[in-house]
């Protein structure tokens, strides 16, 4: 039985329209994907999933893999609980199939910060809006592995707004008391049971997030966290969630000051909380940028956090709204790092929902080929969370061939975690470089303009000397060595992406 990977996915959505491939497919022989290196707190609950490309099945085994944990040889599902002694836990990762073999070396780094690399998945927002159900969630976390996006390192499945009751309601699965009792938060009818979706979830090798607000009620007016934070996170925790996505909402008719310290106020609130639970759970700050928070988001236990409004709702200008989006994150640059990730908000490509119009159904996105590329390039550029919103239940080929490269991830994952730096930017054209960690710089050279034109960058700009091994990244392949300059022609609005190797 083979892998369901890129192709396979059509059996999801029908025929692909008709638009150029660039990544190639994936050998039949096994590839490790994902990252190298990876954070746990002490004596937490540990649960990865090898990414794997190949032919199934598949054989999975780990030397060096501390003795608290366990692989399960055939998914590849490492599990247990993190070592409680703090350090760094060398592995070498392997896969086997009929084909070949495959070793990769990985890092389980046990100590205080998570998201050592962007964190990777799916939020439902852009696609189900308040219509998000128990049995959507297990529908796109199934969609997940069978359209090989598990394979290439994504593993969160995110609920967003919605599911908590909304207080006044007249529909009946949504409505009713919020809270129990003894204060307890209650999702609406349409969830049923959260630890069995959870467990559903992590039973993939994947993992499952949540949304709340600090203020009383979330955006979509559903009931949010406000005077039962910690209350709130210790019933996330139990019910098995790895992620929360905090959105300040209606928090800013509590406390209306215009200051650093009060945009700070609920997040080291939640952030001084999350650490102490008996779950790992990466803190997602989402308050649109407020008060610069890339530079604080990290002191107050944000691993990743918003720094602009939400892209669906930005407007298109000359440009689609990404490249605005796109250009605020990237002049944040200096201040990503291992564990603390400028978030630019999702990638809105497939088929996909109107933030405006939310009660309409998912369409088709309007943007080229050329723009899918230059959004997905940039956001692996600036180092951003990865986490597409379109329609699970219906990738199509074109769609995952956007999503699913495995050297465009690389750029993204790469353990040094460095953000791309502005390089140059005017109205034709925008250049990112990021040093990657075996010395390599990734370049990308962005054709802001609506002609095909040729973009350059000089050894002068990007700061280095001598030949270089040039490696088309989407095509995957070298196309020689370059001196002095790396240039390309591009058709409008079109990005090449580059490796440079010594």
């Amino acid at each position: 039985m083979r892998t369901l990977t890129l192709l396979a996915a059509l059996a999801l959505s029908g025929t692909a329209a008709a638009q150029p491939i660039l990544t190639p497919k994936p050998a039949p022989q096994p590839k490790i994907n994902g990252p190298e290196v990876y954070g746990a707190r002490p004596g937490r609950p540990f649960l990865y999933r090898i990414p794997s490309t190949g032919e199934r099945p598949m054989r999975f085994s780990a030397a060096g893999l501390p003795k608290e944990l366990k692989l399960d040889a055939a998914t590849g599902i490492i599990s247990g609980a993190a070592p409680a002694k703090r350090g760094e836990y060398r592995v070498t990762l392997s896969a086997a199939n009929a084909r070949g073999k495959a070793a990769r070396r990985f890092r389980i780094v046990v100590g205080d910060t998570l998201a050592l690399t962007p964190p990777m998945g799916w939020n439902d927002w852009y696609t189900h809006y308040d219509r998000i159900t128990d049995r959507l969630m297990r529908q796109a976390a199934d969609a997940m592995l069978a359209s090989g996006m598990a394979d290439f390192g994504y593993q969160y499945v995110n609920i967003d707004d919605c599911w908590m009751v909304k207080p006044g309601s007249t529909v009946a699965e949504l409505g009713g008391d919020p809270r129990t009792a003894d204060g307890s938060i209650r999702p609406n009818g349409r969830f049923p049971d959260m630890k069995a979706l959870t467990a559903y979830i992590h039973a993939k090798g994947l993992k499952a997030g949540l949304y709340t607000s600090p203020g009383p009620l979330t955006c979509a007016r559903f009931a949010g966290s406000y005077q039962h934070e910690e209350q709130d996170a210790r019933c996330f925790a139990e019910w098995g969630f790895d992620f929360l996505k905090y959105d300040l909402c209606s928090y800013r008719s509590i406390d209306k000051r215009t200051t650093v310290e009060a945009d700070r106020k609920p997040y080291e609130l939640m952030g001084s909380i999350l650490p102490k639970l008996n779950r790992d759970v990466v803190f997602n700050l989402c308050q649109y940028g407020r008060s610069e928070v890339w530079k604080w988001g990290g002191e107050v236990g944000g691993n990743c956090w918003r720094t602009t409004g939400d892209l669906g709702l930005e407007k298109s200008t000359r440009l689609p709204a990404f490249y605005s989006i796109g250009f605020k994150n990237a002049a944040a640059w200096e201040y990503a790092a291992p564990g603390k990730w400028n978030d630019p908000d999702y990638i809105l490509i497939g088929t996909v929902g109107d933030a405006s119009k939310s009660s309409a159904p998912p369409v088709k996105t309007s943007l080229t080929a050329e723009e899918q590329y230059s959004y997905m390039s940039m956001w692996a550029l600036m180092a951003a969370p990865l986490f597409y919103s379109g329609d699970m239940g219906t990738l199509d080929e074109f769609t995952l061939n956007v999503l699913c490269n495995a050297e465009v991830i690389e750029v993204d994952q790469d353990a040094l975690g460095k953000q791309a730096r502005i390089v140059r930017r005017t109205d034709d054209e925008f250049i990112l470089a990021k040093p990657m960690a075996d010395g390599s710089l990734a370049v990308g050279l962005f054709n802001l303009a609506d002609n095909e034109r040729e973009v350059a960058v000089s050894w002068q700009d990007l700061g280095i000397e001598g030949r270089r091994r040039a490696r088309d990244v989407w095509r995957q392949k070298d196309t020689g060595a370059v001196a002095g300059q790396y240039k390309a022609l591009l058709p409008p609005h079109g990005v090449a992406l580059a490796r440079l190797f010594r």
